[in-house]
């Protein structure tokens, strides 16, 4: 199949550097992520009519799927496994089979309140007061490198919280002194901590003087003619490189990927399409979530000049609708929305309209609670929360403003639901669309015949993410509610447990599976669990199935 000019267009501007490169189907779905030392080579053979004959299966099922690509630089290899995974285990995408699963790079972390800080790998970041560092995407050097670390710096290896006397006796690190034995008195608290803050600054990358050291014995070595030894420590030399290389990190979402080269062409193209006196900067897109009528939740995602804006994102949990209703659920999410937001803009408070159909009673005093929560950006807890370096924008102005454009994830009912709020609020000339999924149609008020701009075109595109911004939003709260409440429900049969221990405990751990995975140690450190309590936990979690 001969590829579209289109395409052939974009090959022409990949750059040959490092990077990940998204394919997606004519929905514009993420069907394949991959990495690459040279984008333009390997983003290329995908459209080689020639090797065409080599090509599995699989592959050339792939490759007649592709109708579009995304692509982003890195600096180097790392970076782009970094992001690879990251935007495999969003987007899930359909050719991909390794990363899918839940399994995170390495961290190492070190408590500086424990009573003898020690370092330790974990794939997962908490909230919890400890130093992190990476995530490292070489698991095998960052442990010989954490076993060089602390025998340089004399730490401690052993497992116990608190180490006491009798650990030391069967301690194999006291015996060959790779550690300094703070545990039976050796050195102070205090002595100790000058060791730990060394090996902070040693992974930090102050890590000169053992470079020096190492290539100095290497050389030596290698004079000696002891080969061996010399070759483990240009091993050593190139685990104590690849640890400490720096990487930039990545938000959840790269708000980059995947999207169009200028969003400012597609804002451009989409306020002509919809007859727009300027292009919509600030565009704020709604949708609904629910399994079987239960955990009815909405979600308003806010996108400034093209781009996420995340910290104006807001969700509602719906409390007059009480049954699967879309229609009503869409109705009470933009009246909340913009009853409040109006309220902000011009300061009124007595003057707004009564709302017919909406039990306004029971909505205020909780509606700025629900609507003010904002999204976690980190769900499960990872370390790479900085953003990406993006084109420049112009930055919005401080203080509540009305979007100008409303984005309805729905057909004609969703659409003409939302009108009726505006128009009851004052609000009807802020431009209103319903994007329907099926054909990717646009609703517009008063007008039967929705718009076909095709797939192709840019501002299809740009509501396409708005859209797909918002529902996944909706999906996140949706999924959060419903295992808060299965974790809730199963803490609740656990006897002894009240309000506080039982939020201290999904506070610290996040939820009931990994509570299940925390040693008894980990749950004495919660507040309200003594050694009894926790064992008794414990107990309880492994006598019950997962849920």
């Amino acid at each position: 199949m001969p590829i579209s000019e289109h395409i052939r267009n974009k090959l022409s501007q990949v750059p040959h550097r490092p990077g990940v490169y998204l394919h997606k189907d004519r929905f514009g779905t993420v069907i394949y992520v991959g990495k690459a030392l040279d984008l333009r080579k390997r983003v290329s053979h995908y459209f080689h009519p020639s090797r065409r004959m080599g090509w599995d299966l699989k592959f050339n099922a792939l490759v007649d799927a592709i109708y579009d690509f995304d692509w982003h630089t890195v600096k180097n290899e790392p970076e782009s496994l970094l992001l690879e995974s990251r935007l495999v285990k969003e987007f899930q995408p359909r050719f991909n089979i390794d990363l899918k699963d839940d399994k995170r790079f390495l961290l190492l972390k070190v408590n500086m309140n424990d009573p003898i800080p020690r370092f330790t790998l974990t794939r997962l970041k908490k909230d919890d007061g400890c130093v992190y560092f990476g995530p490292f995407v070489h698991p095998s050097s960052v442990r010989r490198v954490l076993v060089l670390m602390r025998r340089k710096f004399k730490l401690r290896g052993c497992r116990p919280l608190t180490p006491v006397e009798s650990d030391y006796r069967h301690c194999l690190f006291g015996n060959l002194k790779h550690c300094t034995a703070p545990c039976i008195g050796n050195v102070t608290r205090e002595q100790y901590l000058v060791q730990v803050q060394a090996a902070i600054e040693f992974l930090e990358g102050r890590t000169d003087e053992l470079r020096t050291e190492l290539e100095s014995e290497m050389r030596k070595s290698a004079q000696n003619l002891e080969f061996e030894k010399a070759a483990q420590l240009r091993d050593a030399l190139e685990d104590l490189r690849r640890t400490t290389l720096k990487t930039e990190k990545f938000e959840r979402i790269p708000y980059t990927l995947p999207m169009a080269n200028n969003s400012e062409s597609d804002l451009r193209e989409l306020g002509k399409l919809l007859g727009l006196d300027k292009p919509p900067a600030r565009i704020e897109g709604f949708d609904i979530s629910n399994i079987s009528g239960t955990f009815i939740v909405s979600s308003m995602v806010s996108f400034w000049h093209g781009r996420p804006d995340r910290s104006n994102y807001r969700r509602f949990r719906m409390k007059t609708v009480t049954t699967q209703n879309d229609f009503a659920s869409m109705a009470e999410a933009v009246s909340r929305r913009y009853r409040r937001l109006l309220k902000e803009v011009t300061g009124l408070t007595h003057q707004l309209p009564t709302v017919s159909g909406l039990e306004m009673a029971a909505l205020d005093g909780e509606e700025k609670e629900d609507e003010g929560t904002l999204e976690v950006c980190q769900p499960d807890g990872e370390s790479e929360s900085e953003e990406i370096k993006a084109p420049w924008v112009p930055q919005p102005k401080k203080g509540p403003a009305l979007p100008d454009l409303i984005l309805i994830d729905g057909g004609r009912g969703q659409l003409n639901a939302a009108c009726e709020e505006l128009a009851r609020l004052g609000l009807s000339k802020i431009p209103i669309l319903g994007l329907a999924k099926e054909f990717e149609e646009i609703h517009l008020p008063g007008e039967k015949l929705p718009l076909r701009p095709g797939l192709d075109s840019p501002a299809i595109k740009l509501l396409q993410r708005v859209r797909d911004e918002a529902h996944r939003f909706a999906n996140t709260y949706n999924a959060q509610l419903r295992l808060k409440k299965i974790s809730e429900s199963l803490l609740d049969e656990f006897p002894g447990i009240g309000d506080t221990r039982k939020k201290a405990l999904l506070r610290r751990f996040g939820s009931v599976q990994r509570l299940r995975l925390a040693s008894i140690e980990e749950l004495e450190q919660v507040s309200g669990f003594g050694g009894t309590m926790a064992t008794e936990l414990k107990r309880f979690l492994a006598a019950r199935p997962s849920r």
